[in-house]
């Protein structure tokens, strides 16, 4: 069905899809896959009334579900003027601080409100900047039993 809504609906009616269908993805490619091979399964209609002429409509929500929040994760996908992932933002500032404050400020990374409560959002975060700190350490492991 093709989305017709009074512009003024547009960013209500976004919101509602968001906050009820969407989640962040632990791999976008087994998600893709996931999809791919059932895709009818994975369609979901959404319903919503028109508020200046009460007609209803649907919208067909599928891999937006997805999709939509991997912004933060791979931002590269949506624009070229914004490549910077979540969590690579969050180690540099954290890698800015004085080095004797660092540790905390990983263990106490806060999330509040709004699209940090999409499903699995904390997890997803917590797992791609753990690899940023484990590769890092390691790094640093190599350089320092290296005598050269």
């Amino acid at each position: 069905v093709l989305f017709r809504s009074p512009s003024e609906d547009i960013t209500v009616v976004a919101q509602r899809i968001k906050e009820r269908y969407c989640y962040i993805a632990s791999d976008m490619a087994k998600e893709f896959n996931k999809y791919d091979n059932d895709l009818p399964n994975h369609i979901t209609q959404h319903e919503e009334t028109n508020r200046r002429t009460n007609a209803k409509y649907t919208i067909e929500v599928g891999y937006e579900k997805f999709l939509g929040p991997e912004i933060f994760f791979r931002p590269e996908i949506f624009s070229a003027d914004w490549t910077t992932p979540l969590h690579e933002v969050i180690d540099q500032v954290v890698w800015s601080c004085p080095i004797d404050t660092r540790r905390a400020l990983y263990r106490n990374v806060v999330l509040s409100g709004g699209t940090t409560m999409f499903q699995n959002f904390d997890r997803r975060l917590k797992k791609d900047l753990k690899k940023i700190v484990d590769a890092r350490a390691r790094e640093y492991s190599k350089q320092s039993k290296d005598p050269n």
